[in-house]
């Protein structure tokens, strides 16, 4: 059979038929199911690495997606910018301890990169999906992920910062002794339309105690020296 009439009779891409006929054909893979889904933490009671979840449930929050494909089957994608490419390489790593044995893979579309991992216990690990964008709906943590985020709001702070935030250099002038000085300093802001993600992101603050205050409608500041310094060293570089 032609590759491309079996990947319209099994619905997959032809480069997908091609790369498994290489590999039975050159590389001696034993043909059929070698690659097994996973237990789920919440269904079946498997490991779960909190401190990598929290992370990715504030990506998820922030600039991430769950789509549903055939057989029951859901995709989280995570887009990020391409400038990246330390952060692209880490949430790679993050997908693969949050369902270890899954494949996370990549595509490239304009000026960004989705990060995306397939599983059929996503809706399990992520109640908060459905349809339409997440600020027209209601976004709550269930009582097990508060106990997450609580024990480790680090990580839920570098997901909802390095994914909807920013680290910028301000400036303000003063006059001093009859001179006008001109200082800088920094500032971590976060920007999401949800009053909901929005308020995670202060609750989460608040935890560590680090001052913020709402700057505009949907963002969220830190600004002074010494909680910009708490919040480098918490969550690090966006790099």
């Amino acid at each position: 059979m032609r590759d491309a009439d079996n990947a319209a009779k099994h619905g997959v891409a032809i480069k997908t038929i091609r790369r498994w006929r290489r590999l039975y054909q050159r590389g001696g893979v034993v043909r059929g199911q070698t690659h097994l889904a996973p237990p789920c933490p919440r269904c079946d009671g498997a490991d779960l690495d909190d401190e990598a979840y929290a992370e990715i449930l504030g990506w998820y929050l922030g600039d991430g997606h769950i789509s549903e494909c055939r057989r029951g089957v859901f995709n989280l994608h995570i887009i990020n910018d391409l400038k990246h490419p330390d952060i692209n390489q880490h949430l790679i790593a993050l997908m693969a301890r949050v369902e270890p044995g899954g494949r996370p893979h990549t595509r490239l579309v304009p000026g960004a990169v989705i990060t995306t991992i397939s599983w059929k216990h996503l809706p399990c690990l992520f109640p908060q999906l459905g349809p339409g964008h997440k600020h027209e709906r209601t976004i709550a943590l269930e009582d097990w992920q508060k106990e997450i985020v609580t024990a480790h709001p680090g990580p839920f702070l570098r997901g909802l910062f390095h994914s909807d935030g920013c680290r910028v250099n301000n400036w303000a002038t003063r006059v001093v002794a009859g001179e006008k000085k001109r200082y800088e300093y920094g500032r971590w802001q976060c920007v999401n339309h949800s009053d909901d993600i929005r308020d995670l992101c202060t609750w989460a603050l608040d935890l560590v105690d680090i001052p913020w205050r709402q700057s505009s409608w949907k963002t969220i500041s830190v600004s002074r020296r010494e909680a910009v310094a708490a919040l480098d060293a918490l969550i690090g570089p966006k790099s």
